[in-house]
């Protein structure tokens, strides 16, 4: 690599999904300006005071909020979940959980299982046909 190259640049939604927050909630600048993978790395470093306080409030991108209420993406939209969110209504969701969260948290738990049970089964029949063939 030549160091007269240019860096490689990233949009602003592609580097706000990096950082892991909601691209509408950050500075003009940000929004409205390429990114290089330097700057992203910086940012991951040195947060400035804006990503530490959207980090810590939000609002969040739904798969943070997802993440946070413990069900899947697909289970906000079920669930009419389609805006970004911030701390305080996530925590109001916990408090007070509506049905369709307990249900979601539930079906969620249930296919975490069944892809851990998927796995060992993978894992041990991996293991059975790299096993040395016995003597007869």
């Amino acid at each position: 690599m030549s160091p007269d190259k240019k860096s490689q640049t990233m949009k602003p939604l592609t580097a706000a999904n990096k950082l892991g927050i909601y691209l509408p909630a950050t500075p003009e600048e940000f929004q409205n300006s390429p990114i290089t993978r330097a700057e992203v790395d910086a940012l991951r470093e040195t947060p400035p005071s804006w990503l530490e306080e959207l980090r810590r409030t939000g609002p969040f991108p739904r798969d943070v909020v997802a993440q946070k209420l413990g069900v899947s993406n697909a289970g906000l939209a079920r669930g009419g979940v389609s805006d970004a969110m911030t701390e305080d209504q996530i925590a109001e969701l916990d408090a007070d959980p509506p049905e369709w969260l307990v249900r979601e948290r539930a079906s969620y738990i249930e296919v975490q299982k069944d892809n851990a049970r998927i796995k060992a089964d993978r894992e041990a029949k991996r293991a059975a046909s790299n096993r040395p063939a016995k003597n007869r």
